[in-house]
């Protein structure tokens, strides 16, 4: 069944489908969000920055605010426990060109939640409206959040903090279907994302264990939220969101992408990070990324995959790391993991 219902909008944004990159920290830099925009996401959130200021000079938090040369809307989320500094990081982002301003607060790491940022923000609903009007106060952008369901089972405040949100100006609300204390284990629920989207007006996206299209329709049927937000289902699977909005315009899925099209991804992937990062850590981050990418190669056994990541995180230059992606389809399926692994040299480089 195709789907034929009114596209999500941002503020003057309308978004060209519903399957929209999830803000990831370390995974969602400026080379991953081109390429998933490349490859069909409607939108794409880049890292969460911390909203003090004071703290942007760093290395990284500079290539986490850069968003040279990307296409519009251009969206920055921002972490931070003081309705004051958030403002001022909503209204310093906008000036640097930010398009759209996404509050989080649904980041369940120890490290955030320890500084009352993030999830731990939802244990006071007083705060979250402070913060919530300070921020859209501050800016002339559009300003989304991102909430779990609750901190913990027993608070599961999800629909009382929707309801803040869209009576302090939020635009949109993305809403992942774990509390806090489960972080991402067990399973996602969806309940609470349908409690919201029955209470506001506002669009709503719901996220948590988006991993296939036809799990796309069946959270969008079930919640009625207006798109779905994809994190880990992204991972080393750029496609994702193609096949999602082909699937939800046309009610059957699209052909997978042949071997060609994977090589010249993921060896343009790499070159990004590379260009991005320089060749010292580009290399460094290029192997989760290369190491997500083999998980999900249905070419392999779970040895083989072991193997192949081990052997492409012995390689310490961009150019063997390209060889490497060339190498591994180069050889048929039964192949291709031994001439792979036999064509590195024991220190880590390529064989001649």
């Amino acid at each position: 069944m195709s789907d034929s219902s009114p596209l999500p909008r941002i503020g003057r944004h309308t978004l060209p489908n519903r399957a929209i990159l999830a803000p990831m920290v370390g995974v969602t830099d400026r080379p991953f969000r081109a390429l998933a925009r490349r490859l069909g996401a409607g939108l794409v959130v880049g890292e969460m920055v911390t909203s003090d200021p004071g703290l942007w000079h760093t290395r990284k938090s500079r290539l986490r605010l850069d968003h040279r040369g990307e296409p519009g809307p251009r969206a920055v989320q921002i972490a931070g426990g003081d309705a004051a500094m958030l403002a001022e990081a909503a209204r310093l982002n906008a000036e640097m060109g930010a398009e759209i301003i996404d509050i989080n607060m649904g980041c369940p790491a120890k490290k955030v939640c320890n500084k009352a940022a993030g999830s731990a923000l939802l244990r006071d609903e007083a705060l979250v409206a402070e913060i919530l009007e300070a921020v859209v106060g501050a800016v002339d952008i559009p300003v989304t959040l991102k909430i779990r369901t609750g901190w913990c089972a027993d608070s599961n405040n999800g629909v009382r903090v929707a309801r803040l949100a869209e009576s302090a100006g939020i635009r949109a609300l993305a809403v992942h279907g774990r509390h806090r204390q489960q972080r991402y284990s067990g399973e996602a629920e969806y309940d609470t994302i349908a409690a919201i989207k029955s209470t506001v007006g506002i669009p709503v996206f719901a996220n948590g264990d988006i991993d296939s299209p036809e799990k796309a329709r069946h959270v969008l049927d079930y919640t009625g939220a207006d798109a779905v937000m994809i994190g880990r289902g992204a991972q080393g699977n750029p496609w994702i969101f193609r096949e999602i909005d082909h699937y939800l315009r046309h009610g059957r899925r699209m052909a997978p992408p042949d071997d060609a099209e994977r090589v010249a991804v993921l060896r343009g992937h790499l070159s990004a990070l590379h260009d991005f990062y320089g060749e010292h850590m580009g290399v460094r981050i290029a192997r989760k990324h290369i190491g997500w990418y083999l998980a999900g190669d249905a070419r392999f056994d779970d040895t083989a995959r072991k193997r192949l990541r081990a052997t492409f995180n012995g390689l310490d230059n961009a150019n063997d790391q390209c060889r490497f992606i060339d190498e591994l389809f180069r050889h048929g399926p039964a192949d291709a993991m031994s001439e792979v692994v036999r064509g590195m040299t024991s220190d880590g480089t390529c064989a001649a």
